[in-house]
């Protein structure tokens, strides 16, 4: 990874209901923002909210939302695609993607490179309590995990509630990440979010860029906003409000690690990827891979 800008620009989709039109409002405004994000901080990685396209719950029924979404790559990434290559900057993105049949549609995000080449997509595999298809939502859950390499670095990228499973980012780590993305539109506390982002940077000693949703989507959801950028040692170097607006800081992977906590004297002495206890995990590999659940009774 070598030193640059990366940014986080938070915006809110347009309400009411999701049409071919909203869908291009959305679209429109994401370029809008990013453009002047991209001309106020020079930044050379710009991460979008989870579903910038649509807004995070469709309010229509997956057939529905199907027919209005594309494959990607497609038209529905085209204009960002474009922008990129504009720009000459990193793009990671959220967007619905249509599957391979009606009805089967995955909550993916994107990595765009500088030329506006699609280097890989995500499909999230954590989707949220009443998303999942399989309890009445409009999304198939993916199986694979995405790290792509980049002239700014190796980046991977999770969604959203895919940050609640710390599994998830230490396998996207130890596949090489040094940087992962989060787009998102978290609905539940500014606490869980701030939580979860330190904690996947601080297990994993891996920048996080998170990039969260604000304002109300086609189905009446409120989001909040606090896109921020976190330090491999924990530390919160850019944090948004609550309304459309970017945040943005320099990573630089030489001082990444240089103190024990921000400001230190005390040099980083710890490895959380190196220091692992491999006979324990090794030992302990079945009752992980086990189905589990909580002994405490939900809602």
């Amino acid at each position: 990874m070598r030193e640059f800008v990366a940014a986080a620009v938070q915006l809110a989709p347009s309400p009411g209901p999701l049409t071919a039109a909203s869908m291009a409002a959305n679209t429109a405004r994401a370029i809008e923002l990013t453009r002047q994000c991209h001309g106020a901080t020079g930044a050379e990685l710009i991460v979008l909210p989870e579903s910038v396209t649509t807004g995070f719950t469709p309010g229509i029924d997956t057939a529905a939302l199907w027919d209005l979404v594309s494959e990607l790559p497609g038209p529905v990434l085209q204009p960002f695609a474009d922008l990129a290559a504009e720009l000459g900057v990193h793009l990671v993105l959220g967007t619905y993607e249509r599957g391979p049949e009606r009805g089967v549609v995955y909550n993916a995000a994107v990595v765009l490179d500088s030329a506006g080449e699609l280097l890989g997509v995500y499909r999230k595999t954590h989707p949220f309590g009443g998303e999942r298809a399989d309890r009445g939502g409009w999304v198939t859950p993916g199986e694979d995990v995405l790290v792509v390499d980049t002239s700014l670095g190796r980046i991977g990228v999770i969604i959203c509630f895919d940050g609640d499973y710390p599994e998830l980012s230490r396998i996207t780590a130890l596949a090489g990440a040094e940087l992962i993305c989060r787009p998102s539109a978290l609905l539940r506390s500014a606490d869980i979010w701030e939580l979860t982002n330190r904690a996947r940077a601080y297990d994993n000693h891996v920048y996080v860029v998170g990039s969260n949703a604000t304002g109300v989507d086609p189905g009446g959801v409120i989001y909040f906003g606090n896109s921020m950028i976190v330090t491999p040692i924990a530390e919160v170097i850019a944090r948004a409000s609550s309304h459309e607006c970017w945040v943005s800081a320099r990573l630089d992977p030489d001082t990444a690690m240089r103190s024990l906590t921000p400001g230190s004297s005390v040099p980083q002495s710890f490895d959380h990827l190196a220091d692992r206890n491999l006979a324990l995990i090794r030992k302990n590999a079945e009752l992980l891979m086990s189905e589990a659940r909580t002994s405490f009774k939900l809602g």
